[in-house]
């Protein structure tokens, strides 16, 4: 059910996944886009005239001094979200932060500590968490649909447009493969794990900038289970997951945003995957699982608008603590990968 009152949002930057952000977000009961800043001008007058917001500001600082914004979306490259996710708490907004949330443990810990001091709200955006349809693949590990978890893959693979300028490439600005793409494949790993791993080994292809351009990992888990990630920016694109089990095995593509139709979608969005084998024989068929479709931007702003009326602080511990395994883990898959050996990953609550 949406809050009674719309969370009032403001948008900290006009990149172009804030553009898709607010487009997807407009009509939603739960959330109303109410102000968009910008270090420049008329970039903010633009972004707010294309999608109907009734004020701009010309800096971010200004965007976080408007009393009519409740929370603030953070679509900024990664390199500068902990700074401004700790200025927006600092300012009493609470923070709708795009993935991956920090470059590294020390960032994480640091944007959570304001959070919580400051009594806001700091929940990390991954568009496909949200769906339905994940919904429906934990309703299946909970109900044990196949046994216990022993091992699973996960995938997201993709062309990088326009590398020369793309700051993806950057690593100044926290480009490359693991946190654009991997980072999505291994917040599905713990949320099926339900935990950090213990150690990591990754290797990587190194792009001339200095960012990896692909990555391959295994993660590794207490009782013997293992997980496999790769992500690459080199190559066509690629987005699935397999979970292996004692009793079965699901698949997903696990997609941001979902339609009921493989084609005519306005935006191009298509369906998402989701099929279930309840069994170990090779003769058992998958049976498809059916959910609820729709853009994966408004469903994690609806809830973490619900997250924020409720005061739901168990549920913002929850994500806060995947989100400190998935920095913890992120690191130390990219000093793995820098260092050619496994690498612990200790994850510090």
């Amino acid at each position: 059910m949406p809050p009674d009152n719309p969370l009032r949002i403001g948008i900290l930057g006009c990149a172009n996944i804030a553009k898709q952000f607010a487009r997807d977000v407009k009509d939603s009961p739960a959330v109303r886009i109410v102000a968009v800043g910008s270090r420049n001008a008329d970039t903010a007058a633009a972004f707010a005239a294309a999608f109907g917001i009734g004020r701009h500001h010309a800096s971010y600082e200004a965007l976080l001094a408007d009393r009519e914004v409740d929370a603030i979306y953070l679509p900024l490259p990664n390199s500068m979200h902990a700074e401004w996710a700790i200025k927006a708490a600092e300012a009493g907004k609470h923070i709708l932060c795009e993935k991956p949330l920090a470059l590294g443990s020390d960032q994480a810990h640091a944007m959570f500590a304001a959070a919580r001091r400051l009594g806001v709200i700091l929940f990390e955006s991954y568009p496909y968490r949200h769906q339905p349809q994940i919904g429906a693949l934990l309703a299946l590990l909970q109900e044990g649909a196949i046994g216990e978890v022993r091992s699973m893959h996960a995938a997201f693979c993709f062309t990088v447009p326009n590398p020369d300028t793309n700051i993806r490439m950057k690593p100044d600005l926290g480009g490359g493969a693991l946190l654009d793409a991997g980072s999505y494949a291994l917040s599905l790993i713990r949320l099926v794990m339900g935990r950090a791993p213990q150690r990591v080994r990754a290797d990587a292809t190194w792009a001339d900038t200095g960012v990896d351009i692909s990555m391959m990992a295994t993660l590794y888990y207490a009782g013997g289970r293992r997980a496999q990630l790769s992500c690459a920016m080199d190559c066509a694109y690629h987005r699935l997951a397999a979970i292996e089990g004692s009793r079965g095995v699901i698949e997903t593509d696990y997609l941001n945003h979902t339609s009921e139709q493989a084609s005519g979608h306005p935006y191009g969005y298509l369906p998402s995957r989701l099929r279930v084998r309840r069994g170990t024989a090779t003769t058992i068929p998958f049976e498809d699982v059916a959910s609820r479709t729709g853009s994966g931007f408004r469903f994690t702003a609806e809830a973490f608008a619900c997250m924020v009326a409720t005061h739901d602080s168990a549920g913002a511990a929850r994500a806060a603590e995947e989100s400190l395994d998935n920095a913890a883990t992120l690191e130390g898959l990219a000093q793995s990968a820098r260092l050619g050996q496994p690498v612990e990953v200790r994850p510090v609550r």
